[in-house]
């Protein structure tokens, strides 16, 4: 019983952060789900679940999806798929939560500094590739897309609707890829859909928050998620 209080409490507080930044879900879920499930069952929960509230938000917020750029985030992202499929079937476990704990580390310290660059077309391609790589290793985009994007100053509203376009795409392309060379199991889709419910009810609370987030708020909040899931990870690790 406790093990399914805390699924649905990290799907819950996941899908909240997901309405609310655009990115949350994956960052949040993926690290804990590990604590609880298998890599591949964690990844694949993580993935049907992303995909679905993509599904569920993009049709609200299309209109301030940047579709230029968006094309040049899915064209990169199909080179980075295949190597993320190579990772994820190649690396340990533990070296496998250590990666993912410096990635949000630096990540955050990055964000901090106030981490600045400037767009360009090849720069979009190259974050898409490093999404695609990540999404198929580890189940988690969000991190170059949110550095790329905070660093170039986007607007809080059009990352979070090009980043939800974005994943309808690497996240169907990426289960795809983790069915084919890795499997499945009853229990993944079992487990996706008893967690609709609660991944619902977190979109709607997300979706108020949302509405009063300012634009200060929206980076201490990301600071916050980021640098407590990463530390959170190493703590785990090292005992």
């Amino acid at each position: 019983m406790e093990t399914i209080l805390f699924f649905a409490c990290i799907l819950f507080v996941a899908s909240v952060l997901q309405t609310s930044t655009g990115f949350g879900f994956s960052i949040m879920a993926t690290p804990f789900l590990l604590m609880l499930l298998l890599p591949q069952e964690a990844i694949q929960i993580n993935i049907i679940l992303s995909l679905f509230i993509s599904l569920s938000l993009i049709w609200k917020i299309r209109a301030t999806i940047d579709f230029t750029i968006l094309k040049r985030l899915t064209i990169g992202s199909i080179a980075g798929v295949p190597f993320g499929i190579m990772l994820f079937i190649s690396i340990d476990i533990e070296m496998f939560k250590l990666g993912i704990a410096i990635l949000l580390l630096l990540l955050t310290l990055l964000l901090i500094l106030n981490f600045r660059v400037k767009p360009t077309p090849v720069r979009d391609f190259i974050v898409g590739g490093l999404s695609g790589l990540l999404t198929t290793s580890i189940g988690m985009p969000g991190p170059p897309l949110l550095l790329y994007f905070t660093g170039t100053n986007t607007e809080k509203a059009k990352l979070r609707a090009t980043t939800l376009a974005f994943y309808l795409f690497i996240y169907l392309i990426s289960l795809i890829a983790q069915i084919c060379f890795t499997g499945t199991s009853l229990f993944i889709w079992q487990s996706s859909i008893y967690a609709i419910p609660i991944v619902l009810f977190g979109l709607y609370v997300g979706q108020i928050i949302f509405k009063w987030l300012n634009q200060n708020a929206f980076k201490i909040l990301t600071y916050i998620l980021l640098s407590f899931t990463g530390i959170y990870l190493l703590i785990d690790y090292f005992n």
